[in-house]
């Protein structure tokens, strides 16, 4: 079987609904679009579906230029892709101090109302630069808003074989990956270390540690339980926690398709 990319997806907000993509241009920070946005608190402090899992129900679409944000029995929200800037301000991201700006008022009024907390939908412009983990980095690559790296990569047999050992499957997006791949064996990607898709190349860094937002349903944001994590623990357990999926950095920048073959540079 021929490796191919068999699915593609972004998640314009950080925690938010993610839209699945045929094509995109990858840049420095991930695929375009991806994790531009951000909920923080009255402090700055980044919001995710760990503390509000109803964030997953809260669904993101792009058309024309223009971010939509929809949640059950509200209004929509629009909002520009790249918003005009406002006076900026710094935003916690893990350990990062970020400076970004908010987008509008309106998506702030939208977002506090669904969710319950004061909170503001905020912007990383270009002029912001966010460095990936100098343990992993080799050319002070930078990152969105997403948790560390610009992608996320794992192949559809890894998620069979994890499915195989739980008595309920899981659909793929409680990892919220960038990148899915088909036509591996059972996680090959872990020994990857150079891949090559469409026009991009692709550095594999690090595996990636899951946490409890895989255990919410990206439908109805409700928390399901022990899975996958209590699964994953019993044979891809580390000092660092449970890991499935890698953490990807960008080497050429390029347009990418779903379809396109996946090469193996170096492993």
């Amino acid at each position: 079987m021929i490796l191919t990319l068999a699915s593609m997806y972004i998640y314009p907000v950080k925690s938010l609904g993610g839209l699945s993509l045929r094509e995109s241009l990858t840049t420095q920070r991930g695929l375009m679009y991806d994790r531009r946005f951000m909920v923080v608190d009255d402090a700055g402090g980044f919001l995710t579906q760990r503390a509000l899992p109803a964030m997953a129900t809260i669904w993101t679409d792009i058309e024309d230029g223009m971010l939509t944000l929809a949640a059950p029995d509200l209004d929509t929200v629009s909002v520009p892709l790249q918003p005009a800037h406002e006076a900026f301000f710094d935003v916690q991201v893990w350990s990062s101090t970020v400076r970004a700006h908010e987008v509008s008022p309106e998506a702030n009024r939208f977002l506090s109302n669904y969710l319950g907390i004061n909170c503001r939908l905020v912007y990383m412009p270009d002029a912001s630069e966010r460095k990936v983990s100098t343990d992993y980095a080799k050319n002070a690559e930078i990152v969105s808003f997403a948790d560390g790296y610009p992608f996320l990569l794992v192949s559809e047999e890894s998620l069979a074989d994890l499915n195989s050992r739980m008595t309920q499957p899981i659909p793929m997006n409680r990892f919220r990956p960038n990148l899915v791949v088909r036509g591996c064996a059972p996680y090959a990607e872990d020994t990857w270390k150079e891949i090559r898709i469409g026009d991009a190349t692709f550095r594999i860094a690090k595996p990636c540690t899951r946490c409890q937002i895989t255990t919410t349903d990206q439908a109805t944001g409700e928390a399901l339980g022990p899975e996958p994590l209590r699964a994953l623990a019993t044979y891809r357990n580390s000092p660092e926690g449970v890991m499935f999926a890698q953490n990807a950095l960008p080497v050429r920048l390029g347009k990418i398709r779903v379809g396109d073959a996946v090469e193996i540079l170096s492993s």
